[in-house]
């Protein structure tokens, strides 16, 4: 596990401390808010979903959230010139230095991956193969602290077997993935695609201990399958209510494939597109399958993290905020997402309070005492 760092020198920069700001987590509980309509986006369009606000260390607050084009592939190069700041409609002055952004890539907060294999006979061979070297390729490029679970489709009592918990060891994964078999005769998709949401959410919620790189801050589902269900207890209506209901994102990677069929592609369209997730037709192109999971990898490690000093006295109540990106910088053109933060004072947790004091040093009071822009009234002539 990291260990913490603290005693940061004079000379530190924002974009130096990724896991100083990541520490700050410890104690903390997340609020999520559901993405929804991603898909809907039309060519040339671009937007953001805020999936969690922690003011755990206010006046310190933490935005993290996803970008995405008309492809549903995130933005590159976002920074404070292009990311606007909104608190209860006034707008934050770039000038000023009371936010920043940074690229989840470099910090130590840690996402969770639920890898769903189809393993029924209509997968066996050349499928089945192509299927289990884009899992391992997947597992190999994610980062140290990312967690991955395996579950394979097979005739057992629940519709799928527990080929591996969440996990970071790499070895580990693949180890036991090593030995799935694909002889399952039924295949309960849909089952098993709601035990891993289920798994997810479970994670989600689970205690937070000291440590930057405990702190699991998104989880996703891959799907290898050629979509088609058996048999299931949850029908793909159901799912995708459940999907709907979520209070936290969670997307679902959908890699379509088959060398028999195509006619049951759209259940994994379907998934995908409801839960902010991406469908990749791969058919019979089985070599497209490991391209596809470093792509999936790039948009999970593609989020980013704002983090602003909030100037609203402590009262306990939830504020309003927006965040708003120009994209390319310099067209003057802005997608906004509003979510909430809550003005509460710090738990005295010493390690907590040593945490708020490097950010205090990293972001300091203006002079003015206000972040906002100082806009020059005109007098009527």
């Amino acid at each position: 596990m990291l260990m913490f760092r603290s005693n940061l020198p004079a000379s530190t920069t924002p974009r130096s401390f990724a896991l100083v700001l990541s520490a700050v987590f410890l104690l903390s509980t997340l609020a999520f808010a559901p993405l929804t309509g991603a898909q809907d986006a039309l060519p040339g369009t671009y937007g953001l979903k805020i999936y969690s606000v922690n003011s755990i260390t206010y006046p310190f607050v933490q935005v993290y959230f996803r970008s995405f084009d008309q492809n549903m592939l995130p933005l590159v190069n976002l920074n404070e010139r292009n990311i606007g700041l909104m608190v209860k409609g006034r707008s934050y002055d770039p000038m000023k230095r009371q936010y920043f952004v940074q690229s989840l890539r470099q910090r130590q907060e840690a996402a969770r991956t639920v890898i769903i294999l189809d393993a029924s006979k209509s997968m066996q061979g050349l499928p089945f193969e192509a299927a289990l070297r884009a899992s391992a390729r997947f597992i190999d490029s994610k980062r140290p602290q990312d967690e991955v679970a395996i579950l394979a489709i097979r005739d057992t009592k629940e519709g799928f077997e527990t080929v591996s918990s969440f996990e970071r060891d790499p070895g580990a994964l693949a180890r036991r993935m090593a030995d799935v078999r694909c002889d399952g005769k039924r295949t309960r998709l849909f089952d098993t695609i709601a035990a891993g949401l289920q798994a997810c959410g479970a994670a989600s919620q689970g205690s937070v201990s000291p440590g930057s790189s405990s702190i699991i801050v998104s989880n996703s589902i891959v799907v290898f399958s050629d979509g088609r269900d058996e048999g299931s207890a949850v029908s793909r209506e159901e799912l995708n209510t459940r999907i709907s209901s979520l209070p936290i994102p969670l997307p679902i990677y959908s890699l379509a494939y088959s060398k028999v069929s195509q006619k049951w592609f759209k259940n994994l369209e379907s998934l995908s597109k409801n839960s902010f997730g991406k469908y990749y037709l791969i058919a019979e192109s089985f070599d497209k399958m490991q391209r596809t999971v470093e792509e999936i990898q790039n948009i999970i490690q593609s989020d980013y993290v704002l983090t602003f000093r909030a100037y609203v006295p402590i009262d306990g109540a939830e504020h309003a905020f927006k965040v708003g990106v120009e994209y390319p910088a310099g067209s003057g053109k802005y997608k906004y997402e509003s979510a909430k933060f809550e003005a509460l004072e710090p738990p005295p947790d010493p390690r907590l309070l040593q945490k708020i004091d490097e950010l205090r040093f990293n972001l300091p009071d203006t002079p003015s005492g206000s972040p906002f822009l100082e806009r020059v009234a005109t007098q009527p002539q």
